[in-house]
C-alpha cells in the first residue's frame, strides 16, 4: 500500500498564528489556530482529525470483524472523543473514548461486546495510539425490519 500523507502549514506565533491542514487526496483542507485547538475558535485541530481517523478506522475494522464472523452489518457508526490536557511537558492526549453503534442482525450482546473490545485493541489507528488509554461504549442495534403493507 502507498503511504498516506497529510501536511500542515503554520505561520506566526503560537498564540496569534494560524495554519492550514491538508490531506494529499485534496479532499480535506482546513484552517486551524491556537483558538480552534485550545478554545472554541473556528477551524479544526489535530485532535479532531485524529478522532476522525480513529472513528473511521474503528468502524471499518468492526465491519470487517463482523463479516469475518458471519454477520452482515447494516451500518456501523462511531464517535471518537479525543481529550487534550495540560501535562508536565506542555500538552498531551490523555484519553480517547470511542462510542459505537452497529446495526447488525442476530448477534448476541455478549458476542458483540467481545468483538467490539477486540477491535478496539487491534484496529490500526488504535495500535498506533497504544500509549493513550482508549475506552469504548458499544451498542448493537437490531436492523429495521420493513413491514408489509
Amino acid at each position: 500500500m502507498e503511504p498516506r500523507k497529510a501536511q500542515a502549514q503554520w505561520q506566526g506565533s503560537l498564540a496569534q498564528g494560524q495554519g492550514m491542514l491538508q490531506t494529499s487526496s485534496g479532499l480535506f483542507s482546513g484552517p486551524y489556530s491556537s483558538e480552534s485547538r485550545f478554545g472554541v475558535g473556528e477551524g479544526t485541530n489535530p485532535e479532531e482529525l485524529l478522532g476522525a481517523a480513529h472513528a473511521g478506522c474503528y468502524s471499518m475494522a468492526l465491519t470487517h470483524a463482523l463479516e469475518e464472523a458471519g454477520f452482515t452489518p447494516e451500518s456501523v457508526w462511531t464517535v471518537a472523543e479525543v481529550t487534550l490536557d495540560s501535562a508536565k511537558e506542555g500538552f498531551a492526549i490523555t484519553k480517547i473514548h470511542l462510542q459505537t453503534q452497529a446495526k447488525v442482525a442476530e448477534i448476541g450482546s455478549s458476542q458483540f461486546q467481545t468483538m467490539a473490545e477486540t477491535v478496539k485493541e487491534t484496529c490500526p489507528v488504535s495500535q498506533a495510539l497504544n500509549s493513550v488509554p482508549i475506552t469504548l461504549q458499544a451498542t448493537a442495534i437490531p436492523p429495521t425490519v420493513p413491514t408489509s403493507s
